[in-house]
């Protein structure tokens, strides 16, 4: 019999603010056995207890395993739309050692603004109006976005800003804990912590990074390539003034830079991969330096040495049961074109309006497995991006007539258009079969003239509920979901641009999920829609 819930017990390591995730790297594939025999005997022991004394018990609907980018935007998507979620997270706060990434692309920018909160990012960071692909500039100034820019903005301050929104929603954060195993039933999974509680939840997301604990433990085959390349990266001080710039050899990139305080370097070293494994140490980077450099420039007192690598994996599903990845825990890649940030990010808002409408009984669970089917082929075409870009990083003849061919093929205005789309997120266009181009792909933020004035269609999106834009006369009822669906009557003169494609044409009415993309779209009458609403937005209520 399930011991009696307790409501919330104040903790001081409970708050509600926090960060990242842990990094990728190579998992011990015995170790990661043993944990999780032993955490199945710690859940039914800790069940056991509190089956006895029906104490220490704290439920939620979702619990997420990871308080960085990702676990924080899921979190707070989930929390817009009323669900009960709470973030496990090993770190005292959102700080992070050395560096990780340092930009947003363009549709993450979208779906914060989609969320109204894009400002706070973009008034700390600053534009840039090129991405890259293979060393070779892509100019975004003629995609059609609002963001159509890189914002540089590090990590670090990406973290801290999402966690002052996800604190407003009063999401709580287990800090100084981690998710060590966990045990799932038709009901629910039990959760151990690794400070010998335990947690019960609806649904269970990892987003714990590479190494995921969470992905692990539910068994999930993470397939793809073993590291060729092994690099260091690093925050250190220097004795002798370094060469600085960027150059690139048969291992790739090579980098040394000065930091903002004048004083440190950024450096970034790459080499053979050779089983190289734990973290590096000074020395490490001294020889390292020496190989490329001829000299280690006197390197010293070190802020942060990390390793990182271009094993590339995918997990082979995205959901098992009551249990879901998200971010580095679903797929990991060389980091080439700052891309992994914002591919969690992004399957963050596809997951967390479809988990929420489960976990209120809105939708049934049927509705998770599209996201699955939706992310994965995202994920799966990053990773091919990222394979074909870390070979180009390289150079020697061949790799450089390859690299000076794309180059000349990125000069073209169409495959100029198209790549830049492709890193920024634009291009993503999700299967809900054949129809109008705008279906499964974002809808543009177009200024639509309305009875109570214009307004951004962006703007209505900030409570993350769908919406149905009707821009023609036909008559679009949509009262059996009135409790779900917020209806909007408009009207746009301008062009219908979308990113990689051009211009289409423009249709009559478009029904936009809570994530920006297009469900269905009208073409003067109603066909389709009650279908379309049922698929993503549930059964119609009943009439009195």
């Amino acid at each position: 019999m399930r011991a009696e819930t307790h409501r919330f017990r104040p903790d001081p390591r409970v708050t509600l603010f926090s960060g990242d995730s842990r990094t990728t790297g190579a998992a011990d594939s015995l170790l990661a056995l043993a944990r999780v025999v032993i955490v199945a005997c710690c859940v039914r022991c800790v069940n056991a207890e509190r089956d006895d004394d029906g104490e220490g018990l704290i439920e939620h609907a979702v619990v997420i395993a990871g308080g960085g980018p990702t676990g924080l935007m899921l979190a707070g998507e989930l929390a817009l739309a009323g669900v009960d979620v709470a973030i496990v997270e090993p770190r005292t706060s959102q700080a992070l050692v050395g560096s990780r990434a340092r930009g947003l692309h363009t549709r993450t920018i979208e779906v914060l603004d989609q969320r109204g909160v894009a400002d706070r990012f973009v008034s700390q960071g600053t534009a840039h109006p090129a991405v890259s692909f293979a060393r070779t500039s892509l100019t975004l100034s003629d995609l059609p976005s609002r963001h159509n820019y890189l914002l540089a903005l590090p990590q670090s301050r990406f973290e801290e800003i999402l966690a002052g929104w996800v604190a407003e929603l009063a999401v709580p954060i287990h800090r100084e804990r981690e998710v060590v195993g966990f045990t799932q039933d038709d009901g629910g999974v039990d959760i151990a912590i690794s400070d010998g509680g335990s947690l019960r939840a609806q649904y269970l997301v990892g987003c714990d990074g590479g190494r995921s604990v969470i992905r692990k433990t539910a068994c999930i085959e993470f397939s793809g390539w073993d590291p060729t390349v092994s690099s260091m990266i690093a925050e250190v001080e220097m004795r002798d003034e370094p060469e600085l710039g960027i150059r690139h050899d048969h291992n790739g990139t090579q980098a040394i830079g000065r930091l903002e305080d004048g004083r440190r370097f950024g450096i970034v070293v790459s080499e053979t991969y050779a089983g190289q494994t734990g973290e590096p140490t000074l020395r490490d980077l001294s020889r390292a330096l020496v190989a490329v450099w001829g000299t280690h420039y006197g390197v010293h007192s070190p802020t942060s040495i990390s390793r990182f690598t271009d094993m590339t994996r995918q997990a082979a599903v995205y959901r098992e049961g009551r249990v879901l990845l998200a971010g580095d825990a679903a797929h990991v890649h060389y980091p080439v074109g700052g891309q992994g940030l914002n591919l969690g990010v992004q399957d963050a808002v596809n997951l967390g309006w479809k988990l929420a409408q489960v976990v209120h009984g809105t939708s049934p669970e049927g509705l998770l497995d599209s996201y699955h089917a939706e992310r994965h082929p995202v994920a799966a075409r990053v990773l091919q991006n990222t394979m074909a870009q870390t070979v180009l990083t390289r150079s020697d003849a061949r790799t450089d007539a390859l690299r000076n061919t794309m180059t000349e093929l990125l000069t073209m205005d169409e495959p100029r258009r198209r790549f830049a789309a492709m890193i920024c997120g634009l291009d993503v266009q999700y299967d809900l079969g054949e129809g109008h181009p705008l279906l499964g792909r974002r809808m543009p933020d177009l200024e639509l003239l309305t009875a109570d004035g214009p307004v951004r269609v962006f703007t209505l999106l900030h409570d993350a509920r769908p919406v149905l834009l009707a821009l023609g006369e036909q008559a679009l009822d949509v009262a059996l979901w009135a409790d779900r669906v917020r209806r909007v009557e408009a009207t746009y003169r301008g062009p219908w641009e979308l990113p990689a494609l051009g211009t289409v044409p423009a249709p009559a009415a478009v029904l936009i999920r809570p994530d920006g993309h297009v469900a269905w779209t009208g073409d003067g009458s109603d066909r389709g829609l009650a279908p379309a609403l049922t698929t993503w937005f549930g059964s119609p209520t009943s009439v009195a």
